[in-house]
């Protein structure tokens, strides 16, 4: 029966592949920041506007209408629409970033936690999510000055840490949709937990947060390896969850001050630079020794190490971080499609590349656009 499955699977996905691959442009010679940039945040509103809701779609697969909405990545689309709101003087984009904390309140789950998944009627608690909300929550808390923001963070971080084991983990309440026995990555969320307890004022809160960070340094191997930190095979991580648990170290690293989460976070990205090449590709999945376990790129996760790099650039004042950085922006904006008719494909950045990579097959991501943003911004500002 398995086999049945495998093969009806097989066929589905080469039909998809031979009907969809094409969709998505090829890789072309705009390299424009600000054009990228402008394409990106139009395709996010456009995701936005596509439900009957104010959170922004999971995403579109090539060919097909938007998604529901996905709470996870609508909680730290927030800080970047903020940012865009400032950096364009355009407060379309603050207006939005409200309308999505709003929403994140209207759907909270009565024990506080944020649901797993796109948005349903039968929701199931998940730490990682409930992080990345906080992330939202905080920075609109800060912005606005709005207390229901703080209120609805100060549930979501009373959840979070009931549930926190004694060595700073979360064993429990993780997504469904994930390897629960791989979540070294949930450091990215306890930075969103750490950012709401700074804005909160509440020094618990933060403390949480930081043994977290310190049992997610403790996993971390000397080559800034994390094993258990994917959500489909830790022997081979995805870059994407090896990114989210880089950067939840190096921003609460920078954060406290925390020399030894900066470091931590640097290992990591060094050795990620190992194997960069010329043409800013990184490989999708990495082994334990940092060699690429694929071929295809996960565009999500080569933004975030761009984003980390450029981080560690204004750090540090080395310059190779700033150089790797527009290396892999690059690569990502010349397969970043901002010509297509499809106004679900235009402006969106598909999950791989090739499109028919294992991360994302044949879609357009909602957060792999949201770190694009971010990687364009922080090089714009590095400039």
């Amino acid at each position: 029966m398995f086999g049945v499955w495998r093969l009806r699977r097989a066929i589905t996905f080469a039909v998809e592949k031979r009907r969809y691959a094409k969709v998505y442009s090829s890789v072309h010679e705009n390299l424009d920041v600000e054009t990228h940039l402008r394409e990106a945040a139009a395709w996010i509103a456009r995701a936005q506007d596509s439900g009957p809701d104010r959170g922004v779609a999971y995403g579109t697969r090539f060919g097909g209408p938007f998604l529901p909405s996905y709470p996870e990545t609508t909680g730290y689309i927030i800080p970047t629409f903020l940012r865009l709101a400032r950096v364009w003087g355009d407060a379309t984009f603050r207006a939005r970033a409200e309308q999505m904390g709003d929403w994140e309140i209207d759907i909270q789950m009565p024990v506080g936690a944020v649901m797993g998944g796109m948005v349903t009627d039968v929701p199931t608690p998940a730490v990682f999510n409930t992080g990345q909300v906080l992330l939202g929550w905080a920075a609109l808390a800060r912005e606005t000055g709005r207390a229901r923001f703080l209120d609805s963070g100060r549930r979501a971080a009373e959840w979070l840490a009931g549930i926190q084991e004694s060595d700073g983990r979360w064993g429990a309440g993780n997504s469904r949709f994930a390897d629960a026995r791989a979540t070294v990555y949930n450091v990215h969320a306890a930075w969103g937990l750490y950012s709401l307890g700074a804005a909160a004022g509440e020094e618990r809160i933060k403390q949480t947060a930081l043994r977290n960070a310190a049992y997610a340094r403790s996993r971390q191997a000397p080559n800034g390896w994390f094993p258990d930190c994917c959500l489909s095979d830790p022997a081979r991580p995805l870059l994407h969850t090896i990114a989210y648990a880089m950067q939840g170290l190096l921003e609460l690293g920078l954060l406290t001050g925390d020399s030894g989460l900066i470091e931590a976070a640097r290992r990591t990205a060094d050795s990620l630079m190992g194997i960069l090449a010329p043409d800013g590709f990184l490989p999708g999945r990495v082994r334990p020794d940092f060699s690429g376990a694929v071929t295809w790129c996960c565009l999500t996760g080569s933004a975030q190490t761009s984003l980390v790099l450029s981080k560690l650039a204004a750090h540090t004042g080395d310059a190779r971080y700033r150089d790797a950085a527009r290396r892999i922006n690059r690569y990502l904006m010349a397969r970043h499609d901002i010509s297509s008719a499809d106004p679900a494909i235009r402006g969106g950045l598909a999950g791989s590349w090739p499109v028919d990579g294992d991360y994302g097959r044949l879609m357009v991501l909602n957060w792999a656009t949201k770190f694009l943003i971010d990687a364009l911004l922080e090089e714009r500002e590095g400039a």
